[in-house]
């Protein structure tokens, strides 16, 4: 999966926030400070080239919509973190999570009994 910049995915989360919508639906969703209209509408334009969004044309209009989940491109997302940082170990990135404090006792205890429960 192709990765996105900062601000493609901040339009992607847009996106996936409002289902699908015109550029003014999706300037109305960005947050503050909103970028320029034509900034907005340059990202829509590579989404749908990089195939993140898909594109329905009314007239003169284009409303977009998102081609891939949110829940593929964390996934993807992850995956390629996990890679790029931890050798593809996601056991040293949740022990590095733990050394930095970022992860609790009680988080690791919620992960165990999900994953025992996911084995059932």
């Amino acid at each position: 999966m192709k990765t996105l910049t900062k601000a493609e995915e901040q339009i992607m989360q847009v996106l996936w926030k409002i289902g699908e919508g015109f550029i003014r639906d999706v300037m109305d969703a960005v947050p503050e400070p909103k970028p320029h209209q034509n900034t907005v509408a340059t990202m829509l334009k590579i989404l749908v080239e990089k195939e993140f969004a898909g594109i329905k044309t009314f007239g003169r209009q284009h409303q977009y919509y998102p081609l891939i989940s949110k829940d593929a491109y964390s996934k993807a997302s992850m995956k390629s973190l996990v890679k790029g940082y931890f050798d593809g170990s996601f056991s040293d990135a949740v022990s590095f999570m733990v050394k930095e404090k970022s992860l609790s006792l009680e988080d690791l205890e919620a992960l165990l009994k999900q994953l025992k429960k996911s084995k059932k």
